[in-house]
């Protein structure tokens, strides 16, 4: 193994990338004072993983870093490499180059290399055990330790003999399989007290897992009652709807006759006006006769005057004039009688008409009254009540038309029993439904509130089971995961006590030691 090349960039006084080649004839390097000899050393040492400022002949380890000068402003970072030959493979691994990086920025981050590839420090100090290489090896004296050698300061003499003999390897290893045994032992204690630990929740969890069994036949049982609830209230509702819809189909039935009862009034209403108007036309003809026989009566009398100054020249025409006065005279009263029947029979036909139009508004009512039963219906209990209201108005209406139309009491007189009857039944019917309806919404109350308990009830068993399950199989991962570590602990430790004790693996130097 040989040390082929040193690349040195922002370390200490190398702020320029810096490459040394140590080819097979290059037995040192020479210059004045002042020229970076130490910083060479300095720069060997800390590649290879010095982690003290002061074996650097530094306040601090960020000053490795090139701090500027008056020309030149400070770097942000600090890079050694070194590459060896490993063609005699006395380094433990397949490459017959090697190269070792370690770099520092100003902001604190450190970061070390192998061949280029992001490593740990630990990675290269094990590479170069027992080979001589190292930041405190005997291999780099640097500074003071000649004298530190010669005075055994700090067994620095014993180091250096161990690191020539090979030992500290072994040293090391020795000292982490003693470190290894005590967190080993730690581990087993922590183990046993979670082992304790688990034995203890098993009771609870038990305890847990029987009432989560109950709890699942309790789910069971409330399932099949909760389907026979839901079953029986459906039926019951089918019922319900079924006798709903006979209900409507009869109204709309009865609907339909009192839309055909309607149009019938309509056309009876329309056929009557058209009387009216004709007979309000014969009467204005009648009234303007009468206008014109007045105003001829008056020119008659006028001339009757006249003709009365010259009675004694017109004696042979008074008989004639007398008979034309006697016939006007007749024929205005008759016209009077026929302007006063006329005027009664239009005053009939006023009154008539009134009453048909009451009739039509009282007809327009029930249809809008069966119109508002009949949609009603279709909602529910409200059709009952609202046709109701509608019988109720129907009844007035059927009064006050057996009031005007007296010709038609008989037959109203039936039709207002009938509807008094139905009137009442539907009350009976209504009171009835009402009881019903409050006794379903009673039950559907209890039974609601039935359910949101038992629903309430089933949420909180559901999150009681899903924590226990959780914590049951979260203690079962945990016992699986402590009893393999308790048993790769165990054999650690057995095979770690049997080397220590037996030596295994060490040269025979050391066993004899």
């Amino acid at each position: 193994m040989r040390l082929k090349q040193l690349e040195i960039k922002g370390f200490k006084s190398f702020a320029n990338e810096t490459v040394i080649n140590f080819g097979e004839d290059v037995i040192g390097i020479v210059g004045p004072n002042g020229s970076g000899k130490s910083n060479i050393v300095d720069a060997i040492r800390w590649v290879l993983g010095e982690q003290k400022s002061r074996e650097l002949r530094l306040d601090q380890m960020s000053s490795v870093i090139f701090n500027g000068t008056k020309r030149r402003k400070a770097g942000g970072l600090a890079s050694v490499s070194l590459t060896f030959e490993n063609t005699k493979n006395l380094l433990p691994t397949e490459y017959h180059t090697v190269t070792i990086t370690r770099m520092l920025y100003r902001s604190g981050e450190s970061e070390y290399r192998l061949n280029g590839v992001p490593c740990r420090l630990r990675d290269i100090t094990s590479l170069f055990l027992d080979t001589g290489i190292g930041s405190n090896s005997y291999a780099i004296i640097a500074l003071g330790m000649v004298d530190d050698i010669l005075s055994d300061k700090d067994n620095s003499r014993r180091r250096m003999f161990e690191q020539a003999a090979g030992i500290s390897k072994y040293k090391v290893r020795k000292r982490e399989t003693l470190n290894k045994l005590k967190n080993t032992s730690d581990d087993l204690e922590r183990v046993e007290d979670l082992l304790f630990e688990i034995s203890n929740n098993l009771k609870s969890l038990e305890k847990q897992a029987k009432r989560t069994r109950r709890y699942f036949e309790l789910k069971a049982k409330y399932k099949d009652y909760s389907t026979n609830l839901a079953i029986l209230k459906i039926s019951t509702l089918k019922e319900r709807q079924n006798e709903l819809r006979r209900k409507l189909e009869s109204e709309e039935d009865r609907y339909r006759q009192y839309e055909v009862e309607i149009s019938k009034l309509e056309s009876a209403l329309e056929r009557e006006r058209k009387e009216n108007l004709d007979k309000e036309k014969a009467l204005s003809d009648r009234q303007r006769e009468l206008n014109n026989l007045v105003g001829n009566l008056r020119g008659m009398e006028n001339d009757k005057r006249m003709n009365q100054q010259k009675q004694q020249f017109l004696e042979e025409n008074q008989s004639k004039l007398t008979e034309d006065i006697s016939n006007t005279k007749a024929r205005i009263r008759q016209l009077e009688e026929d302007i006063d029947y006329y005027r009664s029979q239009l005053n009939q036909e006023k009154r008539l008409e009134a009453s048909l139009e009451e009739g039509l508004a009282a007809a327009e009512q029930r249809l809008a009254a069966i119109r508002q039963s009949h949609g009603a219906l279709k909602a529910g209990l409200d059709e009952v009540v609202s046709k109701q209201q509608a019988l109720e108005r129907e009844a007035f209406e059927l009064e006050k038309q057996k009031a005007i139309n007296t010709n038609q009491a008989e037959s109203n007189q039936n039709s207002l029993e009938r509807y008094r009857q139905e009137i009442g039944q539907r009350r009976g019917e209504v009171g009835g439904l009402r009881e019903k309806m409050n006794a379903l919404e009673a039950e559907e109350r209890q039974k609601a509130e039935a359910l949101a308990n038992l629903e309430r009830a089933e949420e909180e068993r559901q999150e009681r089971l899903q924590h226990a399950e959780a914590a049951l199989e979260e203690l079962t991962k945990k016992m699986t995961r402590v009893n393999r570590e308790m048993d790769a602990k165990r054999n650690e430790y057995k095979l770690t006590k049997s080397m220590v004790e037996n030596l295994e693996g060490f040269p025979e130097s050391i066993r004899f030691l």
